[in-house]
């Protein structure tokens, strides 16, 4: 991992929580985990969160606490996400598994890839990681890291992602978008039966 000073991603509203996540490779892992069906701001504050009810976001530590705690943890108001339990759980296995294959340290699951398609499967098989989310993780490392192995340009998202946000502004425009693009899909899939009732008359 290229180290410099932490970037700029201003991703949750709160300094504390984006400084979190900018500086430290497991809070960015964690936060990604939880980063679906909840708020991009909401899912990012979520590492912080942890540290303050768990104390710690060491993944040895947190893979260590009995999964009775760790999910009173998430319930307790307000809940870490919206799907404490299940989620819970998720994030307890991505940190058992940085801490049993990667010795403990995040940056070792991007740190000597030979290229971003070896990196690409590393990021596939984190629990809470599935094909889409490990593209968008490639492109924030290779974007806001610095960490960009062969072939990295041709394997990121070709649209905006948070790879692309940096400001408040542009997480809003960001946000705006993918809204956007999301009430199109509704409204497409909506008059689908329509078009195809039209055309059986």
């Amino acid at each position: 991992m290229a180290t410099r000073t932490a970037p700029r991603m201003e991703w949750t509203g709160q300094p504390e929580a984006d400084a979190l996540v900018a500086s430290d490779p497991r809070a960015l892992l964690i936060g990604f985990c939880l980063d679906q069906q909840i708020p991009v701001e909401k899912a990012f504050l979520g590492p912080l969160e942890i540290q303050r009810r768990l104390g710690s976001l060491d993944a040895q530590q947190l893979a260590g606490i009995d999964p009775g705690r760790f999910e009173a943890a998430f319930r307790e108001r307000p809940a870490i996400h919206r799907f404490p339990a299940s989620m819970a759980a998720r994030v307890q296995a991505l940190c058992a598994t940085i801490a049993t294959e990667y010795g403990n340290d995040p940056t070792l699951i991007w740190r000597d890839v030979k290229d971003a398609a070896e990196l690409l499967r590393r990021l596939r098989a984190l629990p809470g990681f599935g094909e889409m989310k490990a593209h968008i993780v490639l492109g924030v490392l290779a974007k806001h890291l610095g960490v960009k192995p062969r072939g990295w340009a041709e394997l990121v998202p070709d649209f905006p992602t948070l790879a692309d946000v940096r400001t408040v502004a542009e997480r809003e425009r960001y946000q705006a978008g993918k809204r956007a693009h999301k009430a199109a899909m509704r409204a497409q899939t909506a008059v689908a039966p329509a078009g195809v009732d039209a055309r059986r008359g």
